[in-house]
């Protein structure tokens, strides 16, 4: 695609990009139909990415000046590669810049990234409904892992399993 590399920058996330992740995080979860799921505040991004203890990294996308997406990531651990991963929590582009090759771009970021890093995987998961984007990334190569569920405990599940005693 002529033009792409000049026009497209990807950069690490700073401090100072907070309100843009977090603002990206809103969208990403407008665009699922997910915004009633958003409990999280910006100040809860910045101690997630720049805190005493941070948990994940963020990478931004700019096309020209203009910031057009971007990808959040923690790392995960392999025991049957003996491994870290990166675990892609989430991948956006805006509206107005997608089919340039801008989410191709964050996803080849992350995997070199992986790579330095001595990362076995890059994992994520996508909404059933987003034929699309499935689509997309199979076509990078990734495959569905049809025959793993997903489990998660949140609210007063979680709590209540905390809150159990030891046996």
């Amino acid at each position: 695609m002529p033009g792409v590399a000049s026009a497209l920058k990807i950069r690490p996330a700073t401090e100072a990009d907070t309100e843009l992740v977090f603002g990206f995080i809103r969208k990403l979860a407008e665009y699922g139909d997910l915004s009633d799921e958003v409990s999280a505040t910006a100040d809860d991004v910045r101690a997630a990415l720049f805190g005493s203890r941070p948990v994940a990294e963020a990478i931004l996308a700019y096309w020209g000046s203009e910031p057009a997406g971007f990808a959040l990531y923690s790392y995960s651990f392999s025991s049957f590669l003996g491994k870290t991963g990166i675990y892609i929590e989430d991948l956006y582009v805006e509206q107005g810049f997608r089919n340039k090759g801008i989410g191709k771009a964050l996803l080849v970021h992350l995997a070199k990234l992986g790579r330095q890093r001595g990362c076995g995987r890059l994992e994520w998961t996508v909404l059933n409904w987003n034929e699309r984007a499935m689509e997309f990334y199979q076509d990078l190569g990734a495959v569905p892992m049809d025959e793993w569920t997903t489990f998660r405990l949140t609210g007063e599940a979680l709590d209540r399993l905390a809150s159990q005693g030891e046996p």
